[in-house]
């Protein structure tokens, strides 16, 4: 796509804190806004933890994000502006929507800079997820409405010809972890931050054992935290080629790693949107949220999307991030059959 000859803007800022699956779509179309518009630059601001989603990505620069000292508070948001604006930003693009970057935004536009803020479609969001006169219906996904974000700066992007990083090269410390011996390697990260977008655990035993039936995989299990760790080992324990890495590895090297699958099985969280940014076919399995509401992983098949029985739970989608408990739907994920999963994972790693 070429540059528009008559747009001044040569920096923008731009602005995702959080959490860590919303920094991750972020990733995918700023990839896509580097090669399109080369001569442009980019500084994204978002917390220091996610500084690794980025590396490797010309002509993007990474702002650190201080929220527990000198970015704390109002006060911290002036100091922020005034940090930007010493490196001459032209415009803001707000990925947020929320009242820190909205206090930023409006600064910038104060001092005469051009803005805009992603809208995140909140009213179609109640519209698909009420109980009553729910309106089921694909949304834009938040691809798109961060695209938009970039074509109201005087950018649009073409976000159907992804670029993705290069399989990262693995360390020493990883291979032996891992291991050598393997054809096929799987992810799976059975954890969500909301119980009702989680697997029930002894389904999701029934879907590593029958992928650990064939010795030409290798399965690595992620996650993170005491608590998930001892369920990952309880999930390794019984079978050679199924490692739990979550603790072992530090996040850089878990993205290297992950960098490497040959598909990864994840819940509506923020390991799918990792895998997907950096190229990996993703199979997601959905409780009480839904794809269509905007979440489904970049570049993937709706196929890949395992949802949960909407004849038996027509209330489905309930939430937009998991974060509803309706009587009744607590076990809506058993309608998501093991057998569907691994024949799924299965077509994938013949492809």
């Amino acid at each position: 796509m070429a540059e528009l000859s008559n747009n001044r803007i040569k920096h923008i800022a731009v602005m995702r804190l959080s959490a860590m699956g919303d920094v991750a779509m972020t990733v995918p179309v700023l990839r896509a806004f580097v090669k399109q518009y080369p001569t442009v630059k980019l500084t994204v601001i978002s917390r220091p933890f996610f500084k690794p989603f980025f590396d490797g990505i010309l002509n993007l620069e990474f702002f650190a994000f201080d929220e527990k000292e000198r970015h704390k508070g109002f006060p911290g948001l002036l100091r922020l502006f005034r940090d930007l604006k010493q490196l001459q930003i032209d415009a803001f693009a707000d990925l947020h929507n929320v009242l820190r970057s909205k206090v930023v935004s409006l600064l910038f536009a104060l001092s005469g800079k051009k803005r805009a803020t992603v809208d995140k479609g909140r009213e179609g969001k109640k519209e698909l997820t009420r109980a009553e006169k729910k309106i089921f219906k694909q949304l834009p996904t938040m691809f798109e409405r961060h695209a938009k974000v970039f074509e109201e700066l005087g950018f649009p992007l073409d976000l159907s010809n992804p670029d993705f990083p290069e399989k990262a090269v693995l360390s020493a410390e990883i291979t032996d972890l891992i291991g050598e011996n393997y054809q096929k390697l799987i992810g799976i990260a059975p954890f969500a931050q909301y119980d009702s977008k989680v697997y029930p655990l002894d389904l999701m035993k029934e879907v590593v054992s029958a992928l650990a039936q064939n010795p030409n995989n290798k399965i690595l299990l992620f996650g993170g935290g005491k608590k998930e760790i001892e369920i990952l080992d309880s999930l390794s324990e019984p079978f050679e080629n199924v490692i739990n890495v979550a603790g072992k590895i530090k996040f850089q090297q878990e993205l290297q790693l992950i960098s490497n699958l040959d598909v990864m099985l994840s819940m509506d969280s923020g390991n799918a949107h990792i895998a997907a940014m950096l190229g990996i076919k993703v199979v997601t399995l959905w409780g009480a949220t839904h794809p269509y509401a905007g979440f489904l992983p970049f570049n993937q098949s709706l196929e890949n999307a395992l949802t949960s029985d909407r004849n038996q739970y027509p209330k489905l989608p309930t939430s937009v991030y998991g974060n509803k408990i309706v009587e009744g739907y607590h076990d809506a994920m058993r309608s998501i059959l093991p057998e569907v999963v691994v024949a799924k994972i299965k077509r994938e790693l013949k492809k």
